[in-house]
């Protein structure tokens, strides 16, 4: 069974884990998803404090070989045991979780068109482009509501890390995509045409790599 890699790449907080999950769900049950998030580098060798300062918004921060790894896996109808990771403390869970093979996998992550290697498995590249207030915004409230964060260091991180990151990595990253959708999760029409778009390959039994 061919399989069809879609990536969905964008800036913190631009809308992409919202994109990601609306195909997830378009495609359901033939598709699965793989966060660049699971892949934090586990940095158990440092105090809290040391990992707080840690700079995440920086390709070194992930392990990127092993997420390539778990990708060409995947693409070969292999399942995979897939790291998760704990935000609030800033260390990987023991635990880990498996994830099945599908017809249409999908990769999401701010950083993922950054690396070559893994930018190459992917079939089809979407990024997702939203203004920067917006996307500090949505950031802001994300950190502080769900990962225990106080608006203070969020604010810090930011100004430290994310924008120059962003605007280092991401941003440049934008030119490997094939499309690119405005304001992420609310651009309805752009989603449903780019899921209709891809639906269409696989019925007709087309190369799923063209749209």
């Amino acid at each position: 069974m061919e399989r069809l890699v879609i990536g969905i790449a964008g800036g913190t907080g631009s809308g992409k884990t919202t994109v990601a999950e609306k195909l997830l769900k378009a495609y359901s049950p033939n598709a699965v998803l793989l966060s660049h998030d699971y892949y934090y580098k586990n940095n158990y060798h440092l105090s809290y404090e040391e990992r707080v300062a840690q700079n995440y918004d920086h390709p070194n921060a992930f392990d990127t070989d092993m997420m390539i790894d778990h990708v060409k896996m995947l693409k070969r109808g292999m399942s995979i045991q897939h790291p998760t990771y704990n935000f609030k403390i800033h260390l990987r869970n023991e635990q880990t979780k498996t994830l099945d093979s599908a017809k249409i996998i999908i990769v999401e992550g701010i950083l993922i068109f950054q690396c070559k290697e893994l930018c190459d498995l992917i079939d089809i590249k979407l990024y997702v482009d939203t203004d920067a207030d917006v996307r500090f915004i949505r950031r802001l409230l994300r950190d502080v509501q769900e990962r225990g964060r106080t608006m203070e260091s969020v604010v810090n991180q930011y100004l430290k890390t994310v924008k120059p990151m962003h605007e280092q990595f991401v941003e440049p990253s934008k030119r490997m995509a094939d499309i690119i959708i405005p304001e992420g999760g609310h651009n309805v029409v752009a989603i449903e045409m780019i899921i209709d778009a891809i639906k269409k390959r696989i019925a007709t039994d087309e190369p799923l790599q063209s749209l």
